[in-house]
């Protein structure tokens, strides 16, 4: 990736959630590998297919509660002894669908999505961070609420739970963000957005942090990157005890889901968190979602959050 950003070689990539593992492809290799992305500045398929399909069956069957609060107690566990102050905690879903993979990314509205055949579809509403003349920006997305309860948005906001949630990822990016860029500010907070999804509909609370690239960054988009993974948002605080945690508490493997991935176009980048992120495996289709707990977080609400948001976005 530096290489090709030093010589401002377009490509695209993606990283899984531990940072171990990655792949890189030339705007030639993305076309002959198969795989579709659609960006807001970047699109392989502008022409998608029609599904055939009118009635959409939709079927999920979440983890128990018990087998949920087996990790949210160990979770709980290090949060009250000091370990971390946040854990994003997520759980695999079996579901049973008559859309594909395919039908799914063509069908889905989101600001991201990609497709990998036969591996893992994604639609994601979640930058993860933005470069444009040498401006660094990321926006994280942390809190939700079901959008039907009366004053939801001010009820978000105010939560106590939610806004320490968000507060403690704020910082962290921002922190994050020091490390690769100066002056740093936070531009806009607690901004709310509105997501539409097959179930219920949300509001989710977002905030946008920005800076100027440090020098020795502006043509290193690896070491850059290679700097602010894991993604916090998705991990929590602190970053290194708080992904031991995750490993101990989640009952399987994440893979590429709350990974990154990206676009770089020989000048500027676009990237994502790979979040609403439905994997194949083995002929059946697994969704996987979760969210922060923090000490405030209680069993019956982090459990209706997962699955809430096992969802598609097509109307």
């Amino acid at each position: 990736m530096d290489q090709y950003s030093e010589s401002a070689m377009p490509f695209f990539f993606i990283i899984n959630f531990l940072a171990d593992e990655a792949e890189v492809f030339s705007e030639k290799e993305l076309t002959n590998s198969g795989i579709e992305v659609d960006f807001p500045n970047y699109k392989t398929n502008k022409n998608p297919a029609e599904s055939g399909i009118e009635n959409i069956e939709w079927k999920a069957y979440p983890c128990t509660k018990e087998a949920y609060e087996k990790g949210f107690n160990m979770v709980q566990k290090h949060l009250r002894r000091g370990d971390s102050y946040l854990v994003n905690y997520t759980a695999k879903t079996l579901v049973e669908t008559n859309l594909s993979l395919k039908n799914i990314f063509d069908k889905a509205e989101a600001k991201y999505k990609m497709l990998y055949p036969n591996k893992f579809v994604f639609f994601s509403p979640e930058t993860f961070v933005e470069i444009k003349d040498n401006v660094i920006s990321t926006c994280p997305m942390k809190g939700t609420i079901d959008a039907d309860i009366p004053d939801a948005e001010q009820k978000l906001k105010n939560d106590t739970k939610e806004k320490a949630e968000h507060y403690t990822v704020v910082d962290l990016l921002r922190n994050d963000l020091s490390m690769v860029a100066d002056e740093v500010r936070l531009k806009h907070f607690q901004r709310i957005d509105y997501l539409k999804t097959t179930n219920k509909n949300l509001y989710a609370m977002s905030s946008d942090i920005e800076g100027i690239i440090k020098p020795k960054y502006r043509k290193n988009i690896g070491s850059l990157l290679e700097k602010l993974l894991p993604a916090g948002s998705i991990l929590g605080a602190p970053k290194p005890k708080t992904l031991e945690i995750i490993l101990e508490a989640e009952d399987y493997e994440r893979g590429y889901y709350t990974g990154i991935c990206g676009y770089f176009d020989g000048k500027d980048l676009d990237t994502c968190v790979m979040i609403r992120f439905i994997e194949n495996h083995d002929g059946k289709l697994y969704f996987k979602s979760g969210g922060g707990i923090t000490h405030m977080s209680d069993l019956d609400s982090e459990y209706e959050e997962m699955k809430n948001k096992i969802y598609v976005p097509i109307y």
